[in-house]
C-alpha cells in the first residue's frame, strides 16, 4: 500500500465530499462501491484523521475533512490554471491575465493598462469581467481572477490592495434642476433631495464615503433609489426621480441630459485600488503591477 497521498485520493475524497453518499460517489467515478470505500479508507490511514463520519443514515464531514475539501478544490484549480498557462505558452504566448472591474475603472485606468500590455507584451491575453467589490475579493482570493480594480477601506490579509487613482466627486442633477451649475454653493442645499446611490452591497466604502460627503454638510441623505450601475442611475436622475453623487470620471461616456457639479472643496476623494493574491504566481501578473505604476 503506498504510504503517500496521491491525486486519484483527492478526486475520490472530492466526489464523496461533494455526494455525501458512497453508492452515488462511487457511480460518478464508474467505480465499485467497495472500491471507493477502501481508497477512502487508505486515505484516512495515510493521513491518520477521519474524514467522514458515517453511519447508516447518512455521510458527513468531519472538521478535517471541511478542511481538505476546501484545500483540495484549491489544488484542482491550480493545476487547472497551470495547465491552461501551459497550453497558452505551448501556443506562442506568454500568458494570460484575468482582470476584475468596476465599471469606473474602465473610463480612466483599465483601457491605458490594455494599451500598455498591447504594447509592451503583445503575446499576453487578457480577459475582463465587470463585478461587485466583493465578489472580485472572493474571486481574486479563489484564484479565478488574478487581479481586481475595487473602492474598498481594507482587504483580506491574504491580498495586496494599493491606490492607482484618485478622483474628486461630482454631483449629478437633472438639466432641469432650478440651480446653475456656477451658482453651486455647499451640499447644504440639497438636504431636502432624494438622493440615488450606488447600492450598500456592490460598494459599501462608497455609499458610506457618501453618508459622510452628506454628514459633513449637516444631514443625513434621504435615499429613494440604490443601483449598480451609473447607467441606471443617471437615468432615474435625468427623469427627476433624485441626484447623485459619483465619481467624477464616471460623467464620461453617457449621454443624458444631466449635469455634473465637481465637488472640489470637500475631503473626500474617489479612490480605486487594484488587488491581488499576494502568493498569485502568474507571472503575466507582476507585468501588469509594474505598468500600472511605472507609468
Amino acid at each position: 500500500m503506498s504510504s503517500q497521498i496521491e491525486l486519484r485520493h483527492l478526486t475520490y475524497f472530492l466526489a464523496v465530499a461533494e455526494e455525501l453518499h458512497f453508492r452515488k460517489a462511487a457511480e460518478k467515478l464508474f467505480i465499485s462501491q467497495p472500491g471507493l470505500s477502501r481508497q477512502i479508507k487508505q486515505m484516512e490511514t495515510i493521513l491518520q484523521v477521519d474524514l467522514f463520519v458515517r453511519d447508516k443514515k447518512k455521510v458527513s464531514l468531519t472538521p478535517a475533512g471541511h478542511y481538505l475539501r476546501n484545500r483540495a478544490e484549491d489544488i484542482f484549480k491550480q493545476l487547472k490554471e497551470t495547465k491552461r498557462q501551459l497550453q497558452l505558452i505551448g501556443d506562442g504566448d506568454t500568458g494570460e491575465i484575468r482582470i476584475g472591474f468596476l465599471g469606473s475603472a474602465m473610463q480612466e485606468v483599465i483601457p491605458d493598462l490594455l494599451l500598455g500590455l498591447k504594447d509592451k507584451f503583445p503575446k499576453i491575453k487578457t480577459s475582463l469581467l465587470e463585478l461587485s467589490n466583493q465578489n472580485q475579493v472572493d474571486a481574486v482570493l479563489k484564484d479565478e481572477l488574478d487581479m481586481g480594480f475595487v473602492r474598498l477601506g481594507r482587504v483580506p490579509a491574504a491580498l495586496n490592495m494599493k491606490t492607482v487613482f484618485e478622483d474628486t466627486f461630482s454631483l449629478v442633477l437633472p438639466e432641469s434642476y432650478p440651480m446653475l451649475t456656477r451658482e453651486y454653493d455647499g451640499m447644504e442645499r440639497f438636504a431636502d433631495d432624494n438622493f440615488i446611490l450606488f447600492s450598500q452591497d456592490y460598494s459599501p466604502y462608497y455609499y458610506e464615503t457618501i453618508m459622510s460627503i452628506c454628514s459633513d454638510a449637516g444631514f443625513v441623505p434621504k435615499v429613494s433609489h440604490k443601483s449598480v450601475h451609473a447607467q441606471t442611475i443617471f437615468k432615474l436622475v435625468e427623469n427627476n426621480l433624485g441626484i447623485a453623487i459619483v465619481p467624477t470620471a464616471l460623467q464620461y461616456g453617457f449621454q443624458m441630459r444631466v449635469k455634473f457639479v465637481e465637488l472640489k472643496d470637500i475631503r473626500q476623494r474617489a479612490l480605486l485600488s487594484v488587488i491581488w493574491k499576494k502568493e498569485n504566481r502568474n507571472p503575466v501578473l507582476q507585468n501588469c503591477i509594474d505598468l500600472l505604476f511605472d507609468s
